[in-house]
């Protein structure tokens, strides 16, 4: 018997040791806010502001270069976390794929960013091991119809189906896009919803939102197989009130918890000190507005992950 028995302690730590190590994946879904309309370093003084509110801008204040003096690395260049990745294929169907950094947006080149910026770093900071951000995301679309989920009767939304579909193209192939993730097991833990702009113009959508939103959690959640899920809903902070209180109501129903709601109208920067001026459907591409959002996004995220204990 005691030799039975330190044969098990001796072979337990060996044991634990071979244990498959963990990928964190995070679904990011939305629409045009979520794609990623923050301006990096564009500053024509007619179409761009003379660059006022861009992330090189922002970063020209002391404070403001200390808070987040984790977007740049030793040499003043962009830094890309090794620890945290995004996958992300936009609507031309552009693949982008990659460390952390910025320029993972529906644009060309490495000029603007999203949510996903601070969300990315605050999942990174909280987890030992590697992070996924999987985004799928499309301008103009609307959970009362694009999105609509199949519980939710009537015609089931195509952009909820290319969500699904998008999220479960990368995860069974990462290994083909990151090799150093290949002998991870990836875990879905969590969901980012940010949309809601096109469903305002709608008053069907706009009392309907919160039911809506209900059915879409319950099916990803099943066609995902994590019944779970956290999930946190942003604000559309710039948009009208009757749908961000509908919105409130979305992320604190009992029904689909863990849920939670992430106010956003604080965030909002007036134009005359943002690079789009006319845009304020994207938050003028503040970049300070979206660093905001998404650090928000990833503490609620934290809290939910943090209850589930």
């Amino acid at each position: 018997m005691n030799r039975l028995l330190l044969l098990f302690v001796c072979a337990a730590p060996h044991s634990n040791a071979q244990e498959t190590p963990v990928l964190r994946v995070f679904l990011l879904a939305g629409q045009s806010n979520m794609e990623g309309q923050a301006v990096v370093d564009l500053d024509h003084e007619q179409h761009y502001n003379g660059g006022r509110g861009t992330l090189v801008h922002l970063l020209q204040d002391p404070a403001q270069r200390a808070r987040y003096g984790h977007l740049r690395d030793k040499d003043g260049a962009w830094a890309a976390r090794d620890d945290v990745f995004m996958w992300y294929r936009n609507h031309h169907g552009e693949l982008k794929k990659g460390p952390l950094s910025i320029g993972f947006a529906v644009y060309p080149g490495r000029h603007h960013f999203g949510p996903e910026m601070e969300f990315g770093h605050a999942m990174g900071d909280r987890f030992k091991g590697p992070v996924l951000l999987v985004k799928t995301a499309w301008g103009g679309k609307s959970l009362f119809k694009d999105f609509r989920p199949p519980s939710a009767g009537g015609d089931v939304g195509p952009y909820y189906e290319k969500m699904i579909a998008g999220y479960k193209e990368i995860a069974g192939t990462i290994g083909q896009h990151f090799p150093e993730l290949a002998n991870h097991r990836p875990v879905l833990t969590g969901m980012v919803w940010f949309q809601g702009w096109n469903d305002m113009y709608d008053d069907a959508a706009i009392t309907g939102y919160s039911d809506n939103f209900a059915h879409l959690v319950r099916d990803v959640r099943k066609a995902l197989n994590t019944p779970k899920l956290p999930v946190v809903i942003g604000e559309t902070g710039n948009g009208k009130e009757v749908l961000r209180v509908e919105q409130a109501k979305a992320g604190r129903r009992d029904d689909i918890q863990p849920v939670a709601f992430v106010p956003t109208y604080a965030f909002r920067r007036p134009k005359e000190q943002s690079p789009n001026v006319g845009h304020g459907h994207h938050w003028f591409g503040n970049a300070e507005s979206y660093l905001l959002i998404g650090r928000a996004m990833g503490d609620a995220m934290a809290k939910l992950l943090s209850s589930k204990r």
